[in-house]
């Protein structure tokens, strides 16, 4: 009777198929660029600007009884959405002229609206405002977060282990961020702060995972005096699975219960987060290591270097 293997003592041959997954990583990275650059995002009232008004009823009610209630102050082009439950109502209303000066006044037409349609069930519950001004800030101040924070790290990881080792994990953080915000412009979710958030915590997720295959890989060149470069890469990968399925695993759990039982609020920031680990988690070993592979690292490059005159008999 066959001893059935633990996950500590497999031996796939990750590396062996890194020219397989590059060509699907490459594939997938053209379909979201070509979205990105021709579809563009959706992209929420926190960048475009605009007013959100939430309401809730005392009953359950219809999104098209809603639409047809704001038809009649010719607000039809509201974005009308459910917001956790079909008793709360979220409206958001884009940008227009005059709607600055007079936010009050619309919310309180829209609610005038709405009571009248629903014989006073109806509450105002919250009204923000954010001007197209701010919004073009926060699209361009979200975007030199990511590259300081990718530039940062480019830094880091040079300086912690080496440069073929720094190119490789911000690659593979390019990858992320752009298979993340890729998926977001395919289906047009819309793309708020919170998922801007999700992208940078994606960032972090992905670079920590990096890392701790990068340390095992340098112990290893150090430990193993024999394995080729390929070798020692799949023996590290392997020898850090079951760490990185149990952190996956448990955050995606977590991440998936937000996702359907948090609400509205949170539901882009929780999927972009599962986007990302999915992601993280296979670019780290098919993008960041096969980089380093690419690149050519060797033995000599991790080794430390001995000093002049180190093998030199002591003197008497």
């Amino acid at each position: 009777m066959s001893k059935k293997r633990t996950i500590n003592e497999l031996n796939i041959d990750f590396m062996g198929r890194r020219h397989i997954a590059s060509w699907l990583s490459i594939g997938a990275l053209v379909i979201c660029l070509l979205s990105i650059l021709f579809r563009g995002f959706d992209f929420g009232l926190d960048f475009t600007g605009g007013t959100v008004i939430e309401l809730g009823y005392a009953q359950p009610t219809e999104l098209s009884d809603v639409r047809a209630a704001l038809e009649t102050e010719g607000l039809g082009s509201a974005t009308i959405q459910y917001f956790g439950s079909r008793t709360d109502i979220l409206i958001r209303l884009a940008p227009q002229d005059g709607v600055e000066e007079a936010s009050a006044q619309l919310s309180d037409r829209v609610f005038a609206a709405l009571n009248r349609a629903a014989d006073g069930q109806v509450e105002l519950r919250r009204v923000e405002f954010v001007g197209p001004q701010v919004g073009e800030e926060l699209r361009e101040q979200g975007g030199l977060a990511v590259l300081f924070s990718l530039i940062g790290i480019l830094i880091y990881v040079a300086l912690r282990f080496e440069w073929r080792f720094a190119v490789g994990a911000v690659v593979a953080l390019i990858h992320d961020v752009l298979f993340t915000v890729g998926v977001f412009s395919l289906l047009q979710i819309p793309f708020d702060l919170t998922v801007l958030a999700a992208v940078l915590a994606v960032i972090g997720y992905s670079l920590n995972d990096t890392i701790v295959i990068f340390d095992r890989v340098r112990e290893n060149f150090r430990r193993i005096r024999k394995g080729t470069v390929i070798g020692i890469i799949n023996t590290s990968i392997n020898e850090t699975l079951s760490r990185t399925i149990v952190t996956s695993g448990t955050t995606l759990l977590v991440l998936v219960a937000l996702y359907f039982l948090g609400g509205e609020a949170i539901s882009g920031f929780a999927l972009a987060l599962i986007i990302g680990i999915l992601v993280g988690t296979y670019s780290t070993i098919y993008v960041a290591t096969a980089i380093v592979v690419w690149l050519g690292l060797s033995r000599d490059d991790l080794l430390p270097v001995k000093k002049e005159g180190a093998e030199l008999d002591p003197l008497p």
